[in-house]
């Protein structure tokens, strides 16, 4: 039955209309979203068998929750799909300020306008939509915001006492009766805001100031926290941590393909750039693997963790880089090449969180080395690793290139050259085509310039081959002479870290 038709109280109770608390709600329509198989949260990876099902059993067990996880861990995303678990319409009287139940209204306001109109108090249908708050916790949140306060131009406008109910300006959380209340970053919250708290959850009531009047609300609350809070901002305070029911833990990532899903769904970018730039498996591959390796790496605080964030930017700066190129050289489509990859360290430096060590390096240089990182570790997945190979002392077959170099040849690829001038550049080293071919000899065209162009980052890293970073481009060179080679002001020579040498 459409019930959103029915505009009065009476008209409500004929027709057999039953409200429900908003947890009982939530609980009924999870229990038939998961006999249906329908998936409530659509778009969340990676959580499929730890989180999503923590939160199903917080929904079916009728609990407040914590979102408990580093930055970018999807906390506040999850939170808003919970609004799909809600009826998607209820009915409220009509002006009611607090989502007054018409069987049940709690609000003075309401409680009166019943008592005079009876069965021909107006109502009216809020959407799901309209039932979910968010508050941002910051140290200048009041009490007055979250529950409320009196208002003296209310009261002098209406030419009543202090401690007339009807003076009072409810704050967020009365008005978010029969919703969803998220409060983000809890431990941001001053302490003694935080204890306004410990009646809502408890008794799930309020109280305002001195008054008498306490207010029964329907909440289903969802708090967010990060643990790097606890120490480095506030605390949860303990008495209201034991009133959450549910601490749910948060996570990254736990596979590259997971990771590429989330970057893939979250970039944002142009259909003329997907249709006109092509990004190879392979690049994402190192592009999030790049995540993986600040995740773990020495130099980047582990507690302040990484967001998913980092890849999702760098992926759209992968693509405008590639594209950049396409229209500087009036070309019509392009492809994303391995050394486009340092046009992503503008969104790594300002994602991480640097330790002593890493502030000793400097950002730039930390977002290098986590580069050539995740180059050495996709390379040994692709090629024979030139360790293995010498200490099995067989024959290196990337011989021929270290020669090429050794014979005082050097390669130069300009970041804004155009594809010819790319492709001219590789195929000088016919050796690198024919190791691509040898373990890869279904690639064809961009793709085998591609893997021929990773061989070169993928020798440097095992430091075989030099690489030097200037300030328009990557020049490859062997180990030997480019030790002895100063000539190069602006050089950023890899192979000296010693990241590198290990």
């Amino acid at each position: 039955m459409n019930y959103t038709s029915l505009k009065t109280l009476g008209e409500l109770r004929k027709s057999g209309y039953l409200t429900k608390t908003i947890k009982d709600e939530m609980r009924d329509n999870l229990i038939y979203a998961l006999q249906n198989k329908i998936d409530v949260f659509e778009g969340i990876y990676g959580y499929e068998d730890s989180v999503i099902p923590d939160i199903q059993r917080a929904v079916l067990s009728r609990h407040n929750m914590l979102l408990l996880g580093l930055r970018g861990q999807a906390k506040t995303r999850l939170a808003r799909l919970l609004v799909r678990l809600l009826d998607e319409y209820i009915p409220i009287i009509e002006d009611s300020e607090i989502n007054d139940d018409p069987f049940n209204p709690i609000s003075k306001f309401s409680k009166d306008k019943v008592a005079v109109l009876g069965d021909a108090t107006p109502i009216s249908w809020i959407h799901r939509s309209e039932r979910y708050t968010e508050k941002l916790a910051t140290p200048d949140v009041t009490t007055a915001d979250l529950i409320g306060d009196v208002d003296p131009i209310k009261a002098a406008a209406l030419k009543l006492h202090y401690s007339d109910e009807r003076v009072i300006h409810f704050g967020l959380t009365p008005r978010s009766n029969r919703s969803i209340f998220v409060i983000n970053e809890l431990p941001d919250l001053q302490a003694r805001i935080q204890v306004a708290l410990f009646n809502i959850l408890q008794e799930e009531d309020i109280q305002i100031r001195g008054f008498k009047m306490r207010l029964p609300l329907d909440i289903l609350f969802v708090f967010t926290a990060n643990p790097e809070d606890y120490t480095n901002r506030g605390s949860i305070v303990t008495p209201l941590k034991d009133r959450i029911d549910s601490q749910i833990l948060t996570h990254y990532p736990k596979s590259i393909e997971i990771s590429k899903q989330i970057t893939f769904q979250e970039a944002n970018l142009e259909k003329k750039q997907i249709e006109a730039v092509h990004c190879d498996d392979l690049i994402v591959t190192l592009l999030e693997q790049t995540a993986f390796e600040a995740r773990s790496s020495e130099y980047i605080d582990s507690k302040s963790g990484v967001s998913a964030r980092l890849t999702i930017s760098a992926f759209e700066n992968l693509i405008s880089s590639a594209e950049r190129r396409m229209l500087l050289n009036g070309e019509s489509s392009t492809f994303v090449r391995i050394n486009d990859l340092y046009s992503t360290i503008p969104s790594i430096t300002g994602k991480i969180e640097l330790v002593y060590e890493g502030e000793q390096e400097g950002p730039g240089k930390v977002a290098q080395i986590l580069l050539g990182k995740a180059v050495r570790t996709i390379f040994a997945t692709h090629f024979p690793s030139p360790e293995k190979i010498k200490r099995s002392k067989e024959k290196n077959i990337y011989q021929p290139v270290i020669d090429w170099f050794n014979k005082g040849n050097t390669l130069d690829f300009l970041f804004d050259e155009s594809i010819t001038d790319y492709e001219t550049g590789l195929n000088r080293l016919s050796f690198l085509k024919d190791i691509v071919q040898k373990f890869h000899p279904a690639l064809t065209g961009q793709q085998q310039l591609i893997y021929m162009e990773f061989l070169l980052f993928g020798l440097s890293e095992f430091s075989l081959l030099s690489k030097q970073k200037l300030e328009r481009s990557l020049k490859f060179s062997d180990m030997i002479s480019s030790m002895f080679n100063s000539s190069e002001p602006e050089e950023d020579e890899d192979f000296l870290n010693e990241d590198y040498m290990k």
